[in-house]
């Protein structure tokens, strides 16, 4: 009932948001006598804001038109490589005229950036995938709207997630691959990876790992003493709900985006108040620089998306209850999961001084899980004054997390070449 209530503010809200938009363009157009209006700018400014906070937010678009890499300016053509019903693994491809730089990208590293399913669309990495285009080739799991997604196309649990990253990983090919996962994706990814090693299976060059909870019970923070708390009865009676019938997954038992919408603003809610604030103040002043960058940033946080039950549920019990992964528990599909059998892929694990969503030391943990792979193939970054955004996106991103992990792949992408050319001339 909570969801098709949802859904009735939204439609209310609608009309009332569309009238705040045209009332805000009516009171800044100079052509119009509104605009003479004594306060006319504080109105404008009021009515933006209204608009802003009542409208409906869509999937926004990575929108990465074009890149500078090796010197020159490279368009980017984004195409699907993977089309599964739960996700699309998306492709930035780079082209160039010059002979030269096109020789340049063939010879860059490949990476698949695993986004993560919290409440967000991959395209909340859009800064990430930028920065990394001007090195790699780069791959990126675009995870669909579980609302989206037919109830006949069946359930998607976290099992279903490993397995997705593990095909995934195959397609590109895990010889000169390197894996980078941003935050939950961080515990299916070395799973994936653990699962592979123990197959026999030929396993990544390395894996970067960026504020997770591979150890959700180091340094435990609000999102982890909330799954901690409450039990998983509680989680599947008070948070799971069926999608309205004016959606393609009309039936589909999901945790609802507005509800991690809601946590992440509770989470910080006089941050955001600040930022309202602020934003209106930059209106009123006509700092349109400022106020389009809370915009853009806006745009993207507000959209979010549904997830199904069983992925959620699963994640509960799996990461934030039973600590499956490092007390050596995890299953999937009847396999047990062991970090161990990991030994030709290198680690890094990145963390955020001031991160509040991932405590620090619960990354770092995956060191002490993965014993088999050789100390000189492990590093880790904590990244200063950072918070969990801060990690892999932004100016400390651009400045300090990406050259650290540049230099990482390159390092051990040369190691493994090396390695090979060695092993041929024997």
């Amino acid at each position: 009932m909570l969801y098709q209530l949802h859904e009735f503010q939204k439609a209310l809200l609608q009309p009332m948001s569309s009238w705040a938009r045209a009332a805000s363009q009516a009171f800044i157009d100079g052509s119009n006598p509104a605009s003479k209006v004594p306060g006319s700018d504080r109105l404008a400014a009021s009515y933006e804001l209204l608009y802003r906070l009542g409208k409906d937010y869509k999937k926004p678009e990575f929108g990465i038109r074009s890149v500078t890499a090796h010197g020159h300016e490279v368009a980017i053509h984004e195409r699907i490589v993977i089309a599964k019903p739960f996700c699309n693994l998306i492709r930035f491809k780079r082209f160039s005229d010059d002979v030269e730089t096109i020789k340049n990208l063939k010879e860059d590293p490949a990476v698949l950036v695993v986004a993560p399913m919290s409440g967000h669309h991959a395209t909340l990495l859009r800064d990430t995938v930028r920065t990394l285009l001007q090195d790699h080739k780069v791959y990126i799991t675009d995870w669909i709207d579980a609302r989206l997604v037919p109830v006949e196309d069946g359930e998607f649990g976290l099992d279903d997630y490993v397995h997705y990253v593990q095909e995934f990983i195959r397609t590109i090919g895990a010889k000169d691959l390197h894996v980078i996962s941003v935050c939950q994706p961080t515990v299916p990814t070395l799973g994936a990876i653990s699962l592979m090693a123990s197959a026999g299976e030929a396993t990544p060059a390395s894996m970067i790992m960026m504020g997770g909870p591979i150890d959700a019970r180091k340094s435990p923070t609000a999102v982890n003493n909330l799954a901690d708390q409450k039990s998983y009865e509680w989680f599947k009676s008070h948070v799971i709900y069926n999608v309205p019938p004016n959606y393609p997954g009309a039936g589909r038992k999901v945790y609802p985006g507005f509800l991690q919408h809601t946590g992440f603003i509770a989470m910080n809610p006089q941050n955001h108040l600040q930022s309202h604030w602020d934003f209106f103040q930059n209106l009123v002043r006509g700092d349109e620089q400022d106020a389009e960058s809370h915009i853009r940033f806006y745009d993207e946080y507000n959209a979010v998306l549904d997830l199904d039950s069983k992925f959620y549920l699963d994640t509960i019990k799996t990461v934030f209850q039973d600590y499956s992964l490092p007390n050596g528990t995890w299953e999937v599909a009847g396999e047990l999961v062991k970090p161990q059998d990991i030994k030709k892929t290198a680690l890094l694990t990145i963390e955020g001084e001031l991160d509040d969503i991932s405590g620090s030391g619960q990354t770092r943990s995956a060191h002490a899980l993965c014993a088999g792979i050789p100390k000189d193939s492990k590093d880790h970054y904590e990244v200063a004054c950072a918070g969990h955004y801060g990690i892999f996106a932004g100016r400390r991103w651009r400045e300090k997390v990406y050259p650290k992990i540049k230099t990482f792949i390159r390092e051990h992408q040369n190691t493994k070449k090396t390695a090979t050319r060695t092993a041929k001339s024997a």
